[in-house]
């Protein structure tokens, strides 16, 4: 009897895990394929992994059976207690050493407990953000892997022939510890939200601001595309805007303006409202889409709340407030991703994550959904400082940002004075001017704190004396009446 002949087994068979497998034997990998409908190996099997190096497992048992050690076996199941359950069932069967791989939309807590927990069985756990959709997962998806370190030397290899390639370069590195892989998908989804809503807002601008057709907004993007900005997303929002239905009339002005969401970019909101950064961009777009979503009620309220300005008709060279709209969006981008990094760094901290940001800013160049020119200038960024405080203190960024400024200032007035909503580049643009603000009107805020619930301020060095003492937390009595106990000072 031969021995076991697998080299990387893969549970869950959807389009995403059926195309993983095709992409691993497309490699030369021998691939075991297992799915809880036993049904769906054996049609998998005699239909698109037929004449390839797969086989298929019609049991658990089998299934491990069939692996080399250390086993190798990833699953692409939905996340929650699915993911639990699959580990429990692999358990009785598996060895120390072999790795378990969750390669799911699982949330980053989950994946550091799980690591946590096949740890002290022996399993070294990987969780991994897989990124590029049905097609990347094919021929070559975005991966993120983290989790226990150990496994990396044993499943490299395979991850960077089947992930994408940019410039050569595998877009798969290894992400940091635990939940590291999961949460750097996480604020890419969260990322892939603000790019997607930035998007919808020049749409929205160039159709009802503008008065311009599908097809002459699809000629824009195309133009876009060969620029700055060229990406994934503006290729495909192109191609969306030539697409016309049966009728010869654009399918996109019938599709209903209520957005779904899977709950990965709201993840990225709460987990920066969690550590206290400013990650408004992402925090905007989760929010527009909540507003899209009431439809009736905004229905109702187009009937009784009107715009009242000086005009609701745009003036002005159109010529040139398109590229004010294109250099627009890409300050609001570079927002964005400057904020998103932000996130990251102040997770790797909290988490205590040693997050590699060249490779993130790599792994994002290539097979994923927010893949664009653009992250090459990130990647270089961080490659010449690891260090880097924020990538607006990037020479590159620093000259793209202040040459977008006067445009970008231009389109947000004028849209807020033709009235058409632009949550995402009105956002981006006050945290930049934040941002550059030495001295925020937050001095007020502590001092009303102070006067109605004695939570005390910090005194500027400045004007540091005997009285108001440097880096002390001070209570001042305001009217003469309350008492000078100030409460205890916590962060609200």
């Amino acid at each position: 009897m031969s021995g076991p002949t697998g080299d990387f087994g893969l549970i869950g068979l959807a389009v995403m895990g059926q195309n993983l497998i095709l992409n691993a034997a497309d490699h030369g990998y021998n691939v075991i394929a297992f799915n809880r409908t036993v049904s769906k190996v054996d049609h998998f099997l005699a239909n698109e992994a037929k004449g390839k190096s797969i086989e298929g497992a019609h049991s658990i048992e089998e299934f491990v059976s069939k692996l080399k050690k250390p086993r190798r076996i990833m699953m692409l199941v939905m996340a929650g207690k699915p993911v639990d359950d699959f580990i429990e069932t692999l358990l009785p069967h598996v060895e120390k050493g072999d790795i378990i791989i969750d390669g799911g939309n699982s949330h980053f807590p989950d994946t550091t407990r799980r690591t946590k927990y096949l740890k002290t069985k022996g399993i070294r756990f990987v969780g991994t953000g897989v990124s590029g959709g049905e097609e990347g997962a094919r021929y070559g998806p975005s991966l993120m892997p983290g989790g226990n370190e150990e496994a990396w030397p044993y499943i490299k290899d395979i991850f960077q022939d089947i992930a994408a390639k940019s410039d050569g370069e595998p877009c798969c590195e290894w992400v940091g510890d635990e939940g590291a892989g999961h949460y750097v998908k996480m604020v890419h989804n969260g990322i892939e939200y603000g790019d997607m809503q930035l998007i919808c807002e020049a749409y929205d601008i160039m159709k009802r601001g503008l008065g311009m057709q599908d097809k002459e907004i699809g000629d824009v993007l195309t133009k876009w595309n060969k620029g700055v900005l060229d990406s994934f997303l503006i290729e495909i929002t192109r191609d969306i805007m030539y697409f016309n239905d049966d009728d010869g009339t654009p399918l996109l002005e019938k599709i209903l303006d209520s957005a779904g969401q899977k709950g990965t970019g709201k993840w990225t909101a709460i987990n920066a409202l969690d550590l206290g950064m400013p990650v408004t961009l992402i925090a905007e777009a989760v929010l527009s889409r909540c507003l899209s979503s009431i439809k009736g009620e905004r229905t109702r309220a187009s009937k009784v709340l009107q715009f009242v300005g000086r005009s609701n008709k745009f003036e002005g060279n159109k010529e040139q407030f398109l590229e004010d709209l294109e250099q627009a969006l890409y300050a609001s981008k570079i927002i964005s991703y400057a904020q998103g990094f932000m996130l990251m760094q102040e997770a790797a901290k909290e988490y205590s994550w040693k997050l590699n940001k060249p490779s993130i800013a790599l792994m994002w160049r290539g097979g994923c959904i927010i893949r664009s020119v653009f992250l090459k200038d990130i990647t270089a960024a961080y490659r010449a400082n690891t260090d880097l405080e924020n990538l607006l203190f990037n020479d590159f960024f620093n000259k793209a940002i202040h040459k977008a400024q006067p445009g970008w200032r231009d389109v947000v007035a004028k849209a807020a004075l033709l009235g058409i909503p632009t949550p995402a580049f009105s956002t981006a643009l006050s945290w930049f001017d934040g941002y550059r603000t030495k001295d925020l009107p937050a001095n007020l805020l502590q001092a009303q704190r102070d006067y109605f619930g004695a939570h005390t301020f910090k005194i500027k060095p400045e004007f540091a004396n005997a009285k108001y003492k440097e880096g002390e937390n001070i209570h001042v009595n305001w009217t003469g009446r309350g008492g000078n106990v100030s409460a205890s000072t916590y962060q609200a």
